[in-house]
């Protein structure tokens, strides 16, 4: 069975009440391909008003969940208050956590399983640097990043896989469409030597980093590129098209 497309947006720490609500007015009137899944993300504030203003059938996900269960743990959110909240969907992994708050990767993978045990969906997040890329380390990195989540669990059909190299994410730079389906390719045989062949056929791989409704075209055509994982262009309506890119 093919892989149904997926497209997210992280709106990161963007918006305002009157942003989002006229973004997700322009979401519930667009003709949107049916055959492709959508979730946005807006920032936690702004997670509620979405959930109650989007029209059926577009989901929510956080941009972070905490994980441990509810407790002391004071500015976190945890899976099962996103759950309760209607929230099907988090992040996890982002390069701006990454980099910024020094999340390690074995504590993305923390919260990868946290949040697949509370019933969340996962977009985890994996890329490389450009100093990485250059001293041709891209696959070693990506690998070792999902490796500490397959040490976490062998369940990945709640996980999208978000390939996002860190030097094309708000840059303007892309990776070229080879460079972005080889990583996918390489991701894939990761997944079949690592998790399972079920794991590697089902598991929906996306690209984020600067994707534009120019260039996501000539990537959606790859055979191992499932959707976009879209930063600054879902603030705006060429996420639209970056939608119906498939169709």
């Amino acid at each position: 069975m093919a892989r149904q497309f997926f497209v997210g947006g992280n709106f990161k720490m963007n918006g305002t009440i009157k942003s989002i609500q006229d973004i997700i007015h322009h979401l519930n009137d667009a003709k949107l391909d049916p055959q492709t899944e959508v979730v946005i993300a807006p920032p936690a504030l702004y997670l509620l008003l979405a959930r109650e203003h989007l029209r059926q059938g577009i989901e929510v996900a956080a941009q972070n969940v905490f994980d441990k269960p509810n407790g002391a743990f004071t500015g976190e959110i945890s899976a099962e208050q996103l759950k309760d909240s209607g929230i099907g969907w988090t992040l996890t992994g982002h390069s701006e956590r990454r980099v910024i708050l020094g999340e390690q990767d074995v504590f993305v993978a923390s919260k990868t399983k946290a949040a697949l045990d509370g019933g969340l969906g996962v977009i985890l997040c994996v890329g490389e640097t450009l100093e990485q890329r250059e001293s041709n380390k891209t696959i070693d990195v990506v690998t070792s990043q999902l490796k500490a989540v397959a040490e976490r669990t062998k369940d990945w059909s709640q996980i999208v896989v978000a390939y996002e190299p860190v030097w094309a994410i708000g840059t303007g730079k892309v990776a070229t469409t080879e460079q972005a389906q080889e990583v996918h390719a390489e991701i894939r045989k990761w997944l079949s030597s690592t998790i399972s062949k079920e794991a590697s056929d089902n598991t929906r791989i996306i690209y984020g980093g600067s994707v534009s409704e120019k260039n996501c075209r000539d990537l959606a055509q790859q055979p191992d590129i499932d959707g976009f994982l879209v930063g600054g262009a879902s603030l705006k309506p060429a996420f639209i098209d970056i939608i119906n890119s498939k169709a």
